[in-house]
Order: C-alpha cells, then sequence, then structure tokens
C-alpha cells in the first residue's frame, strides 16, 4: 500500500514536484502539474522524475459528464475521457478515473430521475466501452468511483457492470465513503470496507480515503465528508483491508480537504493507524 495526497508547490519542473512528494513522506502522486498529452517528452520526463523518487502515479482524474443530457456536452465530455485515459497510458498512471456520469443537465456530476434505469445502465456501458476502445490502454485501466445518487454504488453492482461492460481495460476505483449513503452504512461501514475489498480488490487500481459524518435533520438525513477520525467511516478498517486484498503498490490517496495543514493532519492521522498493525 502506498500513501499520498496532492502537494502545494508551485512548480511546474516535475523534479522538483516530486521531491515536494517525497519530502512529505508520500509514495503515490496525483497527475503530475502541467503534464500534456500534446508534450511526449513532457510525459517521459514527468514519469521518469516520479519514477526515480519511487513514486507511482495513482491516477489521472477527468471529472466531466459523457452522460450528459445535451448531446453536445455528452460528445465534449467523451472525447475528454478519451483524452485523459490516453494521458494516463502515456504516463503508467494505475488509473484513469472519473464518476460514471449524471442525467442532471444543471450539475455535471448531480443526482436525476432514471439513473437506477436499465436505459442509463445499457447507455454507461456503450458510453465507456466506446471510449476505452477508442484509446486501446497498454499500461493502464479505465476506472469509475462509485457515487449515492445512480446504480454503481456497492461492489454487486461494480461486478455487474464490468460484466456487461467486458473490456479487460477496464478495472475499479475505490472511494468507499462514496457508498455510505444510509444510516445502515454509516452505522456499519466497516461491512462495506470488507465486502468491496473482498469482491473487488484483486482488480482495485486505486482508492481515496476520507472520512464522513451523517447530521439528523429532523427526519432527513445528511452526510458530509469531515477530516479523518471526525466522522464515522472505518479508516482503519478500509487500512487493514487496502493491505488484505490489495496489491503492494495500491495507491491510497487522501483528498477534499481544504488546505496544506489539513492534508498534513490527515496523513499523521494514517500513518498512526498504519503503526499500530505494523
Amino acid at each position: 500500500m502506498r500513501l499520498g495526497a496532492p502537494v502545494f508547490t508551485g512548480e511546474v519542473d516535475f523534479e522538483a514536484q516530486a521531491l515536494a512528494h517525497v519530502k512529505k513522506g508520500y509514495r503515490a502522486a496525483y497527475c503530475p502539474k502541467g503534464v500534456s498529452l500534446d508534450d511526449p517528452a513532457g510525459i517521459l520526463a514527468a514519469e521518469a522524475a516520479y519514477k526515480k523518487h519511487g513514486l507511482v502515479i495513482a491516477e489521472v482524474g477527468v471529472w466531466r459528464n459523457p452522460l450528459d443530457p445535451d448531446p453536445a456536452g455528452a460528445k465534449q465530455a467523451q472525447e475528454y475521457t478519451e483524452k485523459q485515459l490516453a494521458l494516463a497510458d502515456a504516463l503508467g498512471a494505475r488509473c484513469c478515473v472519473n464518476v460514471l456520469g449524471s442525467n442532471n443537465s444543471e450539475h455535471w456530476a448531480g443526482a436525476a430521475e432514471g439513473e437506477y434505469s436499465n436505459d442509463f445502465f445499457d447507455r454507461s456501458v456503450e458510453v465507456y466501452r466506446a471510449v476505452i476502445d477508442a484509446v486501446k490502454p497498454k499500461r493502464t485501466k479505465m476506472t469509475l468511483e462509485m457515487m449515492p445518487y445512480y446504480f454503481l454504488d456497492g461492489p454487486d453492482e461494480y461486478r455487474r457492470f464490468l460484466k456487461a461492460l467486458d473490456r479487460k481495460e477496464a478495472g475499479v476505483h475505490l472511494d468507499i465513503t462514496n457508498a455510505v449513503c444510509s444510516p445502515r452504512r454509516y452505522y456499519d461501514s466497516s461491512s462495506l470496507i470488507e465486502s468491496c475489498f473482498r469482491e473487488l480488490g484483486n482488480i482495485v487500481c486505486s482508492c481515496h480515503l476520507k472520512d464522513i459524518k451523517m447530521f439528523d435533520e429532523g427526519y432527513v438525513v445528511q452526510f458530509r465528508e469531515v477530516p479523518i477520525g471526525q466522522g464515522n467511516f472505518d479508516a482503519d478498517g478500509f487500512l487493514r483491508c487496502a493491505v488484505q486484498y490489495g496489491d503492494p503498490d495500491l495507491p491510497v490517496m487522501l483528498e477534499h480537504l481544504p488546505d496544506e495543514a489539513a492534508y498534513d493532519a490527515a496523513f499523521k492521522k494514517v500513518l498512526e493507524l498504519c503503526r499500530e498493525h505494523a
């Protein structure tokens, strides 16, 4: 298992970026800043610098909606997804990652009616099959995050989707906190974590680790991300399962924290949990 997080540096030099990760104690990294598919020499330099300092590039993000109900928007997002998958492959990143997409016309990653339907499932398979077939990656995988507002919200559904997708170039990105979408899962995140890693662990490419807190708003339940240790997510169980079921180079990445100090605190907390089982 390799821990990582964003680094806060204005450096565009890939060697300096890699050293900034090493200084923090990270062994995995997000996509290097300033790398571009239009700059093959830069890609080679970035890969070499990170490899020289023992870093694994965990993932290249997409964060676009290729299932946009607007055809023009969907086309543009699909083309961007293909570009990012090609970049991940060129870099030798563990994966390219996106959320599946949405029927929501106002927010690229919003909830919308019909996202548990067979039609939405079939369209999702069609779109991501087309993305993979357009790029044909050799060194990376196309992966998707589970989310609380569409069918891809647990290990069984993820396996169903991968079976329908039927592409060896597809893998799994585990952000299990995103699947904590009910009080049942909130109070027993340990079981959800165990089932996700047990069912998917051998094909997991990268992970996000964070925490979540439930708020009772008078019969209406809300969930919000919080710093690790301030919620009810079983981070300790997550780390144990990552070691047990994941491969030795599995990246576990921190995200969605407001500043460098918050990442430093979260990383310290995760290291403490890891040392308890060393």
